[in-house]
């Protein structure tokens, strides 16, 4: 079973929360405790999860930008294009005290302006990232509440799938393998297996969670948010999975809900699975399935 952020923050009471984040959850608990009814012989033998993993000051936070007279960040949800940014609209904070440099940006893979210091232009930086991803064509940046902030309550596994997690680690004797994304400070990470602009060779395709997922006999997927980071994990997950074997892949439909406004996102997600050959499930079903 792959687990995409079933963090606190986009549960209840979360800062990005999705209302019916938490039934999504309840419903994840049980398929993990029921596959253990059996502990001789479980019926899920891996859980990987990833967790969205944030710094405060992230490109597609609220305090990592200002407004042209420096009196204002962007609201939650504000959407910032290229354009703004060279009209001024929008500027990255002077201030920041970002360790800009080879560990974020490899210079071969993102081309910005190097002062005279040898420091990269942060500016320059951000027109070229967002032109970058306004090309691909599926986003523009967009700002978001803060949220899974490294060491925070958020950035947990909510609680009622922790709790189920942990029984399955006592009943299997299987550790829970777990997978960072979006620690970078200068690029978004929707999905688990690379960045929407990848910057560095660490946020390029993770090959090797794709290698050892396609070893599955099954790979199950749940996770939030079914707008965004399950979209596209799975559609990467997709894109290199062996053409033959995409049967093995189960979507649990009823596992996973859209962030509020993005639910044409979520529509066009199934219209992928569909077009793609991908079996989407709801989670009452899923030990009633045959791989075919």
């Amino acid at each position: 079973m792959l687990l995409i952020d079933v963090q606190k923050d986009f549960h209840p009471g979360g800062s990005l929360a999705i209302d019916s984040a938490g039934e999504d959850a309840e419903r994840t608990a049980n398929i993990i405790r029921r596959s253990i009814e059996n502990s001789a012989s479980p019926s899920i033998n891996r859980l990987v999860v990833t967790l969205d993993s944030h710094h405060k000051l992230h490109i597609a936070h609220p305090k990592f930008w200002v407004s042209g007279d420096d009196n204002d960040h962007p609201a939650p949800f504000t959407l910032i294009t290229s354009s703004d940014i060279q009209q001024g609209i929008w500027k990255p904070r002077s201030d920041l005290k970002l360790p800009v440099g080879d560990d974020l940006v490899k210079s071969s893979w993102v081309k910005a302006k190097i002062d005279v210091h040898g420091n990269m232009d942060l500016l320059d930086y951000c027109i070229q990232y967002t032109k970058l991803l306004e090309q691909k064509g599926r986003f523009k940046l967009c700002i978001w509440p803060e949220h899974c902030l490294i060491g925070t309550p958020g950035h947990q596994v909510v609680d009622i799938v922790s709790d189920a997690m942990i029984e399955w680690s006592d009943a299997t004797g299987g550790s829970i393998e777990f997978v960072m994304k979006g620690e970078n400070l200068l690029t978004e990470m929707y999905s688990a297996i690379k960045a929407e602009v990848p910057i560095t060779s660490e946020t390029d395709y993770n090959e090797r969670l794709l290698d050892s997922l396609s070893k599955s006999d099954r790979l199950l997927i749940v996770g939030q948010a079914k707008s965004h980071c399950v979209n596209y994990t799975t559609r990467d997950i997709v894109e290199r999975w062996p053409k033959g074997e995409l049967n093995k892949i189960r979507v649990i439909t009823d596992c996973m809900s859209p962030v509020g406004g993005f639910e044409k996102e979520a529509d066009e997600f199934e219209l992928f699975l569909k077009d793609n050959g991908v079996k989407t499930c709801l989670a009452a079903d899923v030990f009633n399935l045959e791989i075919v």
